[in-house]
């Protein structure tokens, strides 16, 4: 072998590695899997995190944590004006999905003012629309689609792409079931799971994060994942590139409650898109010289 071609395949070997190791540095984190292969759950606090008096602390956990890697049924509900939305309308973006009860006079309503906080953090730096949020009334046929409207109203809840839904009675086990939520009436109301599961485009459960006061870390970082993506494919446009780009250099920031442009990350696409140009670029200067001195050899 000549040492122009030993050159050549060097380069080219090189801005293969390249190439692939800038696919593989643009996907974002891997979800940390337990034993069995699952994405491990986010647990905000585990002293209070299920708020269980009646229920099996252990079993509520193990249900939920059950239904990670599958896809709930396609049920259709009534939302907060009375309109049947079918939860495969929401396909297509993540979602993320609570259960509430509108009797509830403290857990509830705490735990929705905290998601509120948490969508809206993540709203302002991951975009408006790209991410929906439904909160499932369970307690039927109380949580009525009037009695949703005032909670999310009380709540102060006034996102667009935040979807109250009422379920008809007979459908509320199993759509329970589904997500893994697990709820027992009590003398005082209702003991259940506190727990917001995080659904890909594609409907299936990824992750379940528990408790009541959770922050916009607990939920962005899944969300993040799920948004951005690998960076480069075939169907991935310029515009989406970009968008994936600012959602994964994005931080939070407990100081502020929000999230911030991680310029560490920026540096590192750029620094890396540079070195796979330049490599490209030595590799065809390299091919250029060799088919010159091929040609002044023939002639």
């Amino acid at each position: 072998m000549s040492a122009n071609r030993f050159n050549l395949s060097t380069l080219l070997a090189i801005v293969l590695f390249a190439l692939g190791s800038g696919i593989v540095w643009a996907q974002p984190p891997a979800p940390v899997a337990d034993n069995s292969n699952r994405v491990a759950p986010v647990v905000v606090d585990t002293r209070p995190a299920l708020k269980l008096r009646g229920l099996d602390q252990e079993a509520a956990l193990r249900d939920s944590l059950a239904v990670i890697g599958q896809q709930p049924g396609d049920y259709t509900m009534r939302d907060q004006n009375g309109e049947p939305v079918a939860l495969s309308k929401f396909r297509g973006k993540p979602l993320l999905v609570n259960f509430i009860y509108t009797g509830c006079y403290r857990i509830c309503p705490n735990s929705s003012r905290a998601l509120r906080k948490a969508v809206n953090a993540m709203r302002g730096r991951f975009g408006d629309d790209q991410f929906n949020v439904v909160s499932i009334g369970f307690d039927q046929p109380t949580d009525s689609p009037m009695a949703l409207r005032e909670f999310a109203a009380r709540q102060s809840i006034k996102d667009a792409n935040w979807v109250f839904l009422s379920p008809a009675k007979a459908d509320v086990a199993a759509i329970s079931r589904s997500f893994g939520f697990s709820f027992m009436a009590t003398p005082i109301g209702y003991d259940h799971t506190l727990q917001v599961s995080v659904i890909d485009a594609s409907g299936r459960i990824v992750q379940q994060v528990f408790g009541d006061a959770f922050g916009p870390e607990s939920l962005g970082e899944p969300l993040k994942r799920l948004l951005g993506g690998a960076l480069v494919s075939h169907r991935t446009s310029l515009a989406d590139m970009l968008t994936k780009v600012r959602i994964l250099c994005s931080v939070y920031d407990p100081e502020t409650g929000e999230y911030r442009v991680d310029y560490s990350l920026y540096i590192e696409i750029a620094g890396g898109t540079t070195f796979i140009v330049l490599m490209i670029w030595l590799a065809l200067r390299e091919w250029r010289e060799h088919r010159a001195k091929k040609r002044l050899r023939r002639a």
